[in-house]
């Protein structure tokens, strides 16, 4: 009696200790979190106030364009580094420094004489850009190592709820903390937010980077890809130790399943999208109300937040019940739904109409990128920083492109118009990304049922094959 009380004793105390260990892993990550919402405040209200204060500076909008380029232009590029960054360092050490550099910049900015503000600021828009870019992928393609995999869709979701509270809040007190306190008190605010992430992230164990060891994620194929991820492919990762060889394998990391590179076009031509929107909102609010045009962007961002951090809500709810995420399909129908939904908020609808186009809006960007997140964080740990770093220079790409082009067109085309091709052409690839999901899974669920037809055929004896007569004799 005793021996076979003892395994299942063993095992209570296993799922116990396992217990255990997932509510200290989930308490640390809500900390980390925590101090992520926090230098997402900060980061959305240098947005507002660095943007104001370039323009006050040189007193030239064209001076605006060019900064929002160099930092889109450093996010791109460290997009492409960090997967060869995360193979040799930490994730902790890369968040850390990420947060300590963009701090210190911020203080040079404030320190700096006025002979030299125009190279100040030129080396905050390249430090912010960068390591924002720096931050996200090693805090995302970690998260699997964190959290472990069951919950990283509960993870994925916790951190873009508090990086939507930080956005809400900072571009709220942007303009209320400029005009109360001035841009120097601002950008002290800013830097001490990026401090406090920094303190957080050093007081925590993070798991995560100098290639991950290959733990933490199951290897398994992303959902909709019809295969394995790919062990060969995580060899081929690992035979590019230290990241020397990080651009292949940043595009290795897109083939490791059918359909994974689409999905990461996917998401460019979305910040594509994106970049129409935010360039529109401001001319389209200057026409509803030209004497107070910030009422309506502030306005439509706080629903939009709200909608998205309601959708946050039930996708955690959906991940604790199920022990499901939303997976590839909801990357798909959410990229639609969100693309409609920002083409509509442009139509000039009654405003309780349009707030319910926000709103509707902000739960599909929120839905979209648990979806996006948690699909790449499938792959194998060799590959996931790649990935990730690719992924943000393709959204840098789109979005800093997106601005261009949309901000020429505004010239000529109204909101409605320019709005409504940038986010038709997201609309047409997702349409393509969500037939390339559905014949993937068909041909799986083909391949799946011959194989039982075979099985079953195989295994009857009146076929007189050779498995069917020694079952029946034995």
């Amino acid at each position: 009696m005793d021996s076979a009380d003892g395994p299942k004793a063993d095992e209570a105390d296993g799922d116990a200790r396992k217990a255990r260990d997932t509510a200290v892993s989930e308490r640390r990550f809500r900390f980390l979190v925590a101090g992520y919402a926090v230098s997402s405040y900060g980061t959305f209200l240098n947005m507002v106030a660095l943007n104001l204060f370039v323009y006050e500076t040189t007193g030239r909008a064209l001076a605006m364009g060019l900064f929002m380029a160099v930092r889109l232009a450093s996010g791109f590029v460290a997009g492409l580094v960090v997967g060869g960054l995360l193979a040799r360092f930490s994730a902790k050490s890369i968040m850390l420094w990420a947060n300590v550099g963009q701090g210190a910049v911020m203080l040079v900015l404030v320190l700096a004489p006025d002979g030299l503000l125009t190279g100040a600021l030129m080396a905050v828009s390249v430090v912010i850009g960068a390591c924002g870019t720096l931050f996200m992928v090693a805090l995302r393609s970690s998260i699997p190592e964190m959290v472990g995999e069951d919950r990283r869709a509960w993870a994925n979701s916790l951190s873009i709820t508090g990086r939507s509270l930080a956005m809400v809040a900072g571009f709220a007190s942007a303009g209320v903390v400029v005009s109360l306190v001035g841009y120097t008190a601002a950008f002290l605010v800013d830097m001490a937010t990026f401090m406090a992430c920094a303190v957080t992230v050093a007081l925590l164990p993070i798991a995560g980077g100098k290639g991950a060891g290959g733990k933490g994620a199951d290897g398994s194929a992303p959902e909709g890809s019809g295969g394995s991820a790919g062990s060969g492919a995580g060899k081929d990762a690992s035979a590019a130790k230290g990241g020397r060889r990080w651009r292949p394998v940043a595009f290795l990391a897109l083939a490791a399943a059918p359909g994974m590179g689409l999905m990461v076009a996917l998401r460019g031509v979305d910040a594509f999208g994106s970049s129409s929107h935010n360039a529109a909102l401001p001319i389209y609010s200057t026409s509803l109300d030209a004497s107070n045009p910030a009422v309506f962007v502030s306005a439509f961002w706080c629903v939009w937040a709200l909608g998205n951090i309601g959708a946050q809500q039930v996708i955690q709810r959906y991940a604790q019940r199920t022990g499901r995420s939303v997976g590839a399909l909801g990357f798909g129908y959410g990229t639609v739904v969100m693309s409609a939904a920002f083409i509509a908020a442009f139509a000039g609808f009654p405003l309780a109409v349009t707030a319910v186009i926000a709103l509707i809006a902000g739960a599909a960007d929120g839905l979209t990128e648990v979806a996006y997140t948690s699909h790449l964080q499938t792959l194998p740990a060799t590959l996931r920083g790649h990935a990730f770093g690719l992924s943000a220079t393709f959204e840098n790409l789109g979005f800093g492109v997106g601005m261009i082009l949309v901000a020429a067109a505004l010239d000529q085309f109204s909101p409605l118009a320019v709005v409504g091709w940038s986010h038709g052409a997201a609309i047409v690839v997702a349409v393509v990304f969500l037939l390339r999901v559905a014949g993937v899974r068909r041909a799986g669920r083909t391949a799946r049922t011959g194989q039982r037809k075979e099985e079953a055929v195989e295994g009857r004896p009146d076929r007189g094959d050779r498995n069917g007569a020694e079952v029946s004799g034995g």
